[in-house]
C-alpha cells in the first residue's frame, strides 16, 4: 500500500543520518517543546442541540487579537464528532470524541510569520543545523551536510512501491531555501513555511504563547460539522466541478497538471476555507500535530480530549519516534496516496522535514492583544 508517510529524508548515504539523528534528538525536541508534546452537535444551548447553522454562525466569530506571529484566529466551539475513517487501518476504529473549545490559526504558519520568530529568537531550524561525526561514525565527513527532503520527480514513470525514486535529500535545503541552494522565501512569504521538523513546530509555538493541536482538535476543525463526508469539504472530490484544495493531478510523480492552479505548493487563503473559516486543511502541506502516533490507539483511545499516547511505535519503523501529522499535501492523489479522505492519518519521524510540511497552531486563550 503505497502511502505518503514522511520518513522521506532518508535518502542515499543521508539514510543512517537521519536514522541516528531520530535517536538522538529526540531528548532535546522534548525540551525545546517545553510541554507541547504531550457532527452536528457543537455546543450545548438552552435544553438542546443547536441546528448546524446556529453551530457554524458561533464557530465563524474571529477575534481581533494577534499573538507573537501576527495569526489571526478562529474560535472552534468544543462539541462531540466521529473521529477516524474505516478507510485506513490506522485511523480505525471510527469512534465518538468530544472536544472543549480552542483557538486555530486561520491558515498555515507562512515563511513571513516564521521569518519573524527566527528573527525574534535567532532560532535554527534542524535542516539548518550541522550534523555531530560522532554521531554517525559510518557516514562519510562530506555527507554530513545540513539539508532537508525534497520532492524530485523523476523523469520516467516509476513504480509506486520505492518513494525514494522521488524523494531527495538536498544539501543546504532549509524553510529559507525550499528546493535547496539557489532557491528562497522571496516572493514568496505567504507561502507556508515547509522543511519543519516537530521541534522546529514546537518552538514557534511556543514563542507565539501557543501549542500545536491534538489530533483530535485537528479533525474536529477539518471536519466543520461535516460527520460522515468523504472529504473534509464534502463527498465529492471536486464539488461543482472545481479544485477546492491543493493537490495532486496527473500521473505520480512524474507529471504534475496543476488543474488546481497550483504546481507545488500554494499560498495561504488560496482556495475556500471550510464551514467554520478555516483555510487549507486539506492538501496544501502536512501540519504537525502534538500526538505521538501509534497505528492502534484508536482501539483505546480516551472519548473526551484525547492528547495520544504516551510514547510512538510504527511498526514499519520500530525504533524511529513519530507523531502524527494530518491533512495531506500538494502531493497526494487517488493514485498514491489518499490522505486526504477526512478521518486519515499521517505520520512523521521528528527530526524529519521536507518540503510539503509545515504546521499550524491552537491556543486554549485567545492571544493578548497587540494594542
Amino acid at each position: 500500500m503505497a502511502l505518503e508517510y514522511r520518513f522521506i529524508g532518508f535518502v542515499s548515504v543521508t539514510l543512517a543520518v537521519v536514522l541516528v539523528t531520530a535517536c538522538n534528538q529526540t531528548q532535546k525536541a522534548e525540551q525545546v517543546a517545553g510541554g507541547t508534546d504531550v457532527d452536528s452537535a457543537a455546543t450545548c444551548v438552552s435544553h438542546g442541540i443547536p441546528s448546524r447553522a446556529a453551530a457554524i454562525a458561533e464557530s465563524e466569530k474571529k477575534h481581533t487579537f494577534l499573538g507573537a506571529d501576527d495569526a489571526a484566529m478562529v474560535y472552534i466551539q468544543g462539541g462531540t464528532f466521529l473521529m477516524g475513517t474505516a478507510d485506513f487501518a490506522d485511523a480505525s476504529p471510527v469512534h465518538e470524541v468530544a472536544v472543549d473549545g480552542f483557538w486555530m490559526d486561520e491558515h498555515e504558519v507562512t515563511n513571513a510569520q516564521f521569518a519573524r520568530f527566527v528573527a525574534a529568537t535567532g532560532y535554527q531550524t534542524v535542516a539548518e543545523r550541522p550534523l555531530d561525526p560522532k554521531d554517525f561514525p559510518d557516514v562519510p565527513l562530506d555527507a554530513l551536510q545540513p539539508g532537508s527532503a525534497v520532492f524530485t520527480p523523476p523523469n520516467q514513470a516509476v513504480g509506486l512501491a520505492n518513494h525514494l525514486q522521488w524523494w531527495r535529500y538536498v544539501n543546504g535545503a532549509s524553510w529559507r531555501h525550499p528546493e535547496g541552494p539557489g532557491s528562497g522565501i522571496r516572493d514568496r512569504e505567504s507561502e507556508p513555511v515547509v522543511h519543519i521538523a516537530y521541534e522546529d513546530a514546537a518552538a514557534f509555538a511556543k514563542w507565539a504563547g501557543k501549542r500545536l493541536p491534538t489530533e483530535a482538535e485537528w479533525e474536529y476543525a477539518a471536519r466543520a460539522g461535516h460527520s460522515n463526508s468523504t472529504y473534509y469539504w464534502g463527498n465529492d472530490l471536486k464539488p461543482k466541478g472545481q479544485w477546492v484544495a491543493n493537490v495532486y493531478q496527473g500521473n505520480f510523480p512524474v507529471e504534475d497538471k496543476g488543474e488546481d492552479g497550483y504546481k507545488g505548493v500554494a499560498p495561504v487563503k488560496s482556495y475556500p476555507p471550510n464551514a467554520w473559516g478555516l483555510y487549507d486543511m486539506d492538501g496544501n502541506v502536512w501540519e504537525w500535530c502534538s500526538d505521538y502516533y501509534r497505528p492502534d490507539y484508536y482501539k483505546n483511545s480516551p472519548s473526551a480530549n484525547p492528547n495520544g499516547p504516551t510514547d510512538s511505535y510504527d511498526p514499519m519503523e520500530p525504533g524511529a519516534v513519530k507523531r502524527v501529522q494530518r491533512g495531506g499535501s500538494f502531493l497526494c492523489n487517488e493514485q498514491y496516496c489518499e490522505r486526504y479522505i477526512a478521518g486519515s492519518r499521517g505520520k512523521g519521524e521528528i527530526s524529519s522535514g521536507s518540503n510539503n510540511l509545515g504546521f499550524r497552531c491552537v491556543s486554549d486563550q485567545p492571544p493578548p492583544s497587540s494594542d
